[in-house]
């Protein structure tokens, strides 16, 4: 190549220069440095920009490219394909040397050179820096990075349009790719309506669910742990909400529960103590169980609001230490709670053994007499009573007989009716 004779005899400008056959490898690659130093922006320093613009690659997607078989694309492609020819009078970037620019092990090699070298170094990589910035140099290498650049996207295949997203159907409902299934074919009146796929769809739910209660849902029991009850060192109890898994804005709320005289005993409070921390959480005690109540929904997670609510109690606990102020000018103010009036079984209606003992005596005793009155003839029959009464009513013969054919088909039927209204 053409460039690279001419990068070589460049290289023989420097055979005069002191001990240049020990340092070759050093200052070949110090010039190679240079040589990307020339076409990369400096750190920490502006670009220097052309007066004209330079040729720029095309942007569009692929799918939008011009197509091969037109023939003004041909055209245009081979107008885009030659070589690039910068203008004469563009500025170029001045040589300016800066160690900045280097590479860290570049930047040891160089510092490690005597002055001499150092200097020699630096007048081959403005030589270096001259040559490249000659217009034919430049537009060789434009050329050939062009010339590559169009056989990259040559290489390319090219789609004119991009291919249609199809609208999922049915079938395809769960499918990892809905595009591969395709639509459903047109309903030809030999599947079910859309309800009924419903219907089936929540089956198979079911079904599911029915799995996992028989297959995975035993297998929990490897993961339970005895219940033991919190000790004396933990007073505060925490009561969370949940939703099994469905997000909700009460979610987030925490609820924590301790008896004053837990916290008391823990945190060595006096009872004066005690009674100010009463009065610090107000209308949030209640006198009847003394057991405090607060809670927290301000922060979006359960544990942000968990962590509050610690340090609120943590808080009011330093406030009730602190003697310079015990508010034993402000009574206990327990208006805002009514005792609610629990009603309890009297004694005397407990069932106990003697008293079961009693009951069964007077209901056999009972009993006992209602025999009696059967045997003696004493007890009361409803029906032969209401015999003996129509017996003696002054009724014409046709009305009594009718009245006792009513009772024959009656009591032959089995059922009860209404005795009709004689006149």
């Amino acid at each position: 190549m053409e460039l690279k004779g001419k990068h070589d005899s460049s290289s023989g400008i420097q055979r005069n220069l002191p001990r240049q056959q020990q340092m070759a490898a050093a200052l070949h690659r110090l010039s190679f440095t240079a040589f990307k130093c020339t076409y990369r922006t400096p750190v920490r320093r502006k670009a220097i920009h052309l007066k004209q613009s330079t040729r720029q690659f095309h942007r569009s997607p692929i799918y939008r490219a011009r197509n091969d078989d037109d023939d003004d694309g041909e055209d245009e492609a081979e107008e885009d394909r030659t070589p690039f020819q910068p203008p004469a009078d563009a500025t170029r970037e001045p040589f300016d040397f800066d160690l900045k620019d280097l590479a860290p092990e570049e930047r040891t090699v160089y510092e490690s050179l005597p002055p001499s070298e150092q200097t020699a170094w630096r007048e081959e990589a403005r030589q270096m820096h001259e040559y490249m910035s000659q217009p034919h140099i430049v537009s060789e290498m434009t050329g050939e990075v062009s010339k590559l650049a169009n056989e990259y996207y040559d290489e390319i295949p090219r789609r004119d349009i991009e291919p249609p997203r199809i609208k999922p159907g049915l079938m395809a409902m769960g499918e990892d790719d809905e595009q591969a299934a395709g639509e459903d074919p047109e309903f030809e009146g030999d599947d079910i309506t859309s309800l009924a796929h419903g219907e089936l769809e929540q089956h198979r739910e079911m079904r599911e669910y029915a799995r996992l209660a028989v297959w995975e849902l035993p297998l929990l029991y490897k993961l339970a742990k005895p219940f033991s009850p919190p000790s004396h060192t933990h007073p505060l109890r925490f009561r969370y909400t949940t939703y099994m898994g469905e997000t909700h804005p009460a979610e987030k709320k925490v609820v924590v529960e301790f008896c004053t005289r837990d916290i008391a005993h823990l945190t060595d409070l006096t009872e004066p103590q005690r009674i100010k921390l009463i009065k610090l959480v107000g209308v949030r005690y209640n006198p009847d169980t003394d057991v405090v109540k607060m809670s927290s929904e301000t922060f979006e997670t359960q544990a942000q609001n968990k962590r509050y609510l610690v340090d609120l109690v943590g808080t009011l606990v330093k406030e009730a230490k602190n003697e310079e102020d015990m508010f034993e000018d402000v009574p206990l103010d327990f208006r805002h709670h009514r005792t609610k009036k629990r009603l309890a079984f009297p004694e005397e209606w407990k069932l106990t053994g003697s008293r079961r003992q009693q009951l069964f005596l007077d209901r056999k005793r009972r009993q006992e007499v209602e025999m009696e009155r059967v045997e003696l003839g004493r007890l009361v029959e409803g029906d032969k009573v209401v015999e003996e009464a129509m017996s003696l009513l002054p009724l014409k013969d046709d009305s009594r007989l009718l009245v006792e054919q009513q009772q024959h088909q009656q009591r032959q039927q089995g059922k009860g009716g209404r005795t009709p209204r004689l006149r």
